[in-house]
């Protein structure tokens, strides 16, 4: 797996062993930051990080900074191993997503790209959670990125900007209110 653009571009970047967890192709990764557009300066929140590759694209494309959460301890020192071979700060949360994420929405901390990758099967439960607390999260003009089975419609009480299917991954891309 590699940065697929920005300054960090190439780079080969670490995954977890095992199949816990699902790296998003750079093929896929790349298309959805082409929806996103530029991040210069942005703050990006990573949920259900795994490699943390959605993640590091991020900071590779100019975000300023980014906070990484993952419970999967073997994911976590993936995460950490990428951000010490590119020479990259980040925060890393080893906690479950809905707990870190009710954490944030209480801090009254904002993100301008907040990216969801969770495990296929597990999106239908935790959708209602992301559903409470995404909004709270978004800074305004913000976007929420959310990579699902194709077969699997987000519905979340944001705007809908765009859902694309990219062989069995769908992409769905929201945006909050200005």
């Amino acid at each position: 797996m590699r940065i697929v653009a920005g300054t960090h571009r190439g780079h080969t970047i670490y995954a977890p062993p095992g199949l816990d967890t699902r790296p998003t192709s750079d093929r896929v990764r790349e298309n959805a930051f082409n929806i996103v557009g530029p991040l210069d300066g942005a703050v990006v929140l990573d949920l259900f990080a795994g490699s943390g590759a959605m993640g590091l694209e991020a900071l590779s494309r100019g975000a300023a900074r980014a906070v990484f959460v993952e419970r999967d301890p073997e994911a976590v020192r993936a995460i950490e191993r990428n951000l010490d071979k590119l020479r990259l700060t980040a925060r890393v949360v080893r906690q479950d997503v809905v707990t870190a994420l009710a954490h944030e929405a209480g801090s009254a901390r904002k993100y301008d790209l907040v990216l969801v990758d969770p495990p296929y099967d597990a999106y239908p439960d935790v959708q209602p959670q992301l559903a409470r607390y995404l909004p709270a999260v978004l800074a305004e003009d913000g976007l929420v990125v959310v990579e699902t089975a194709a077969r699997v419609e987000p519905d979340l009480p944001l705007t809908l900007r765009t859902s694309r299917k990219y062989g069995s991954v769908r992409i769905t891309v929201f945006e909050g209110g200005s």
